[in-house]
């Protein structure tokens, strides 16, 4: 493992689940805030291009440091390497596990 960490973090955004790789997370300042430094994407090794890496690369070019609301986070783990960027689209009725939600508010993925 190298000395510094990377983190696979999964989050949901407007109706989709983005699965993304950095080498810094931290509880942000920014209360109900998560803080995700330095992206992680694949180096361009073969020709096939990965419509959601792209997707994502761009969206997250200029950002040297985003702020994730709690409620979004899904899941957040350690890993050894990178693995392939995602963006999934959640359908009508589709459940994700997220961090506890509060305050009489309905998480956005319910469909009830």
């Amino acid at each position: 493992m190298s000395d510094k960490p990377i983190y696979k973090v999964i989050f949901y955004n407007q109706s989709q689940v983005y699965e993304v790789y950095a080498r810094a997370i931290y509880q942000s300042d920014m209360y109900g805030f998560i803080e995700v430094e330095d992206f992680v994407f694949g180096e361009r090794t073969q020709m096939i291009v990965d419509p959601a890496e792209e997707k994502l690369k761009s969206e997250f070019d200029k950002v040297s440091r985003s702020y994730i609301p709690m409620q979004a986070i899904i899941r957040i783990d350690e890993v050894e390497k990178t693995g392939e960027v995602k963006v999934t689209d959640l359908k009508a009725g589709d459940k994700i596990a997220q961090f506890p939600f509060s305050g009489g508010a309905t998480p956005p993925s319910s469909a009830d």
